[in-house]
Formats: C-alpha cells, sequence, structure tokens
C-alpha cells in the first residue's frame, strides 16, 4: 500500500470511530511503528488529526461545515469576481453542471444571456430554483436534501449523475491543498463531486482566497484534475499551484 493510500484509509478509520489506536494501525497496514508514527505526524501537520497518547483522534474542524445561509454573505465581492471569470468559460449551446455552493451560486444570475442556449445539471434545491426564475433549461439530480447546504446527495443523486456528459462542470470546494489536494468535510459530497468531474470535458474549480492551503475531512481530486478560478492566489502559494494546474485569478 502507497503512503498516501495509507494516510487516506486512516482518515476514513477517524470518521468511523473517532479515535485510532498505533498498534492497531500496525498490525491492519502491517508496518512498523516507526511508519505510522510518521503517517500520524505527517497528517496531523496538514491539520487532517490530532495526535494523541497512543494514536490519533479526528479533527473536530475538518468535519464541520457552514451552513448556506451563513456562506453566501462571505466574501460576496470576491465571489462575484470569481463567478463573473467562470461564465466566461462558457460557450452557446453548452451543457454544465452547477455544483451546490455559494461561489457557483454567484455565477447564475450572469447566465440570463445565455438564455435556452444552455442546459444546467445541478444538484442544488437553491440553484435550480433560481435557475428555473431565468427561464434557462435546468435539470436537478434526485435523492436526498442535506438541509444544511441545499445540496441533493446520496445513492439516487450518483446513479443519475452517471448517466451524463457536460463540456464544463463549475465546482465549489471547502479547501485546495498542493498534496492533498481539493477536499470537502462530507464523503458524500466528495463522491459526488469526483463523479461530475470525471464525466465532464473540462473542470473548473471555484476559490477565493481563503480556500487555499486548506484542507478538509474527505479528498476530492488532486489539484491538476482542474483548472482553479480564483480572486487572488496567495503569493506563497501561487507559483506551486500553478505549477501543478492553469490559475486563472482576477486582475
Amino acid at each position: 500500500m502507497l503512503t498516501d493510500e495509507r494516510k487516506q484509509r486512516i482518515l476514513q478509520l477517524l470518521e468511523q470511530s473517532s479515535i485510532v489506536k498505533s498498534q492497531d494501525l500496525m498490525l491492519a497496514f502491517d508496518v512498523s511503528e516507526s511508519t505510522i508514527r510518521r503517517d500520524l505526524q505527517e497528517l496531523e501537520d496538514d491539520g487532517l488529526l490530532e495526535r494523541i497518547h497512543g494514536g490519533a483522534k479526528k479533527s473536530q474542524k475538518l468535519s464541520y461545515e457552514q451552513a448556506m445561509s451563513e456562506k453566501t454573505f462571505k466574501n460576496i465581492q470576491e465571489k462575484k469576481f470569481i463567478a463573473t471569470l467562470a461564465v466566461a468559460e462558457i460557450n452557446e449551446g453548452d451543457i454544465i453542471y452547477l455544483d451546490a455552493g455559494s461561489t457557483t451560486l454567484e455565477m447564475i444570475p450572469l447566465l440570463k444571456d445565455f438564455s435556452t442556449s444552455i442546459t444546467v445539471v445541478t444538484n442544488s434545491v437553491q440553484h435550480a430554483s433560481q435557475l428555473v426564475e431565468l427561464q434557462i433549461p435546468t435539470i436537478i439530480l434526485g435523492g436526498a436534501i442535506k438541509l444544511s447546504t441545499d445540496a441533493v446527495l446520496g445513492s439516487t443523486s450518483i446513479k443519475q449523475l452517471a448517466q451524463l456528459r457536460f463540456n464544463k462542470v463549475f465546482m465549489g470546494m471547502n479547501g485546495a491543498h498542493l498534496d492533498f489536494g481539493y477536499s470537502t468535510p462530507d464523503p458524500e459530497e466528495a463522491a459526488l463531486k469526483q463523479l461530475a468531474m470525471k464525466q465532464s470535458e473540462e473542470v473548473f474549480v471555484l476559490l477565493d482566497h481563503t480556500k487555499f492551503n486548506k484542507v478538509t475531512f474527505s479528498k476530492v481530486a488532486s489539484i491538476e484534475k482542474a483548472t482553479i478560478i480564483t480572486d487572488n492566489c496567495d503569493e506563497a502559494y501561487r507559483k506551486d499551484f500553478q505549477a501543478k494546474t492553469t490559475v486563472k485569478e482576477v486582475l
């Protein structure tokens, strides 16, 4: 098992039980105590867990996600700038996927000029409602609604999404880390995001400047799997991110 695979499995075990013991990990992965110690140290350095005597515990902040009502009022101007850049990537006749999220929500008023020339698929109840008001052809995925974010999730949405293809997808993420990649607190949301990205010709991740070098519980994809659209990538990270993918910033 590769190191990254082992680390991901450790995080999965933490999600299930909140605490893991070093001895149990050594037996499960058939590796030495020093290897497990190093894995836990690196995961703690990345903010993905907290080390305790004899093992590690789940970092509470990793699985925390603000409600949509809270997100909508944070960094509003930055999100509007990002949305403008994102909409510039859309062409007449495109079939696009809009991920649930406060930044992708800002794209919707800017889509009115496309009228009926594009089709939008989304997993957001709020997004679908606004798209219909603008008379934009819309498909909403079916499934269970996550009340805090208005996102539709679960096996039903996964099955439906697997039958669709897109020209472009526009994704929101809670974090973008050079090593861990794009991440979100909810494993179900991560699974849906992964599939949407796989089903598209082009993938765009919309990030405001606060999301860089941040990690949350569930990995979605590595950095090179998407073009980043942002208001500003901090100078401390810009060159490293640009070495892995295209980064489009508001000028």
